[in-house]
């Protein structure tokens, strides 16, 4: 079977995860497009020119959205993160009104092209604009994710480990809700050394716990600072979640995903396979944690009912 992605947005995020499904042979055809044609044409002759030296073999197509019609997963990576550069309170939602319209266009389009794989959403604020798409694609809301907090979560793993001196991946646990200002680590969900961190931060005064939910959620900022805009981190995350549909994973990844209670998208833990959103998941968190992640929620729902009004006015 022929594993066909497309990527939508060959900014910085969108060509850094061309080149990592070229890279790990994770694609056998891949679609791009992109409204700089001349940008695309020069990424995709780059990465036909690295042909040659790849084990695997991938075909690369053009703007062509009627190729995208029987692709498995189309990744939306759309968006300018250069209108955060004076942005002093570091909100994703400067983006939303370049990407709202954005959604809309090109939900239309995969959806006059008979599009039916899974859309996994990279765009800022992640969770309105994933919501937008899956409005404006009509697909089924378990077909349309977003990357959400699992780059947030992979930040939250870090510090920890920094903090304790283990490797991220013996750290577990999520960031949940809005993949942006209201975010907030589940502290409750969180194990390291076989422990709960908030018993091993009753007995170290080396674990400051608010100043590591604060880093997890100024992690994006550090590196946008130093070059003005992110990439690899979320690249890696949105390779993480194209390769778990392909391969029908049944795996555990926080994404943003529809949660019926809060009727919105947002960062919260769901099983993905190749039909996107498999069985979703139903956390034990204490009581101060469901109220922030309500409240995260219900701020995403407010902010895509004004955009949607806005849309279709």
């Amino acid at each position: 079977m022929t594993r066909k992605v497309g990527v939508i947005g060959q900014g910085h995020v969108g060509e850094t995860l061309a080149n990592n499904l070229l890279v790990t042979g994770t694609v056998d055809e891949l679609v791009l497009v992109d409204t700089d044609e001349k940008k695309l044409n020069a990424n995709a002759t780059d990465f036909e020119d690295m042909a040659a030296n790849l084990p695997t073999h991938a075909k690369v197509i053009r703007n062509d959205y009627e190729a995208l019609a029987d692709a498995d997963v189309v990744v939306i990576a759309v968006g300018n993160i250069s209108v955060q550069n004076d942005d002093a309170k570091h909100d994703r939602f400067m983006e939303l009104n370049v990407n709202s319209v954005a959604a809309k266009e090109v939900g239309t389009k995969l959806k006059e092209v008979g599009f039916n794989g899974v859309l996994v959403s990279i765009s800022n604020p992640c969770d309105v604009i994933a919501a937008l798409f899956q409005r404006y694609t009509g697909l089924p809301k378990k077909q349309v994710i977003g990357t959400g907090t699992l780059l947030d979560t992979a930040r939250l793993r870090k510090v920890v480990g920094q903090a304790l001196d283990v490797d991220p991946r013996s750290v577990s646990g999520y960031a949940l809700g809005e993949h942006g200002n209201s975010q907030f680590a589940a502290w409750s969900q969180v194990r390291v050394l076989g422990q709960n961190i908030t018993d091993l931060a009753a007995v170290s005064d080396q674990l400051d716990l608010d100043a590591l939910a604060e880093a997890t959620k100024a992690g994006g900022y550090t590196v946008f600072h130093g070059k003005l805009y992110t990439n690899f981190g979320i690249a890696a995350a949105a390779l993480r979640l194209v390769t778990a549909i392909l391969n029908d994973a049944k795996i555990e990844l926080p994404c943003s995903n529809f949660r019926e209670e809060y009727g919105i998208y947002c960062g919260y833990p769901a099983i993905l396979g190749k039909d996107g959103v498999e069985k979703q998941l139903q956390l034990n968190l204490t009581a101060d944690e469901q109220k922030l992640l309500e409240k995260s929620a219900n701020y995403i729902k407010t902010r895509f009912d004004e955009t949607v009004k806005k849309l279709e006015e």
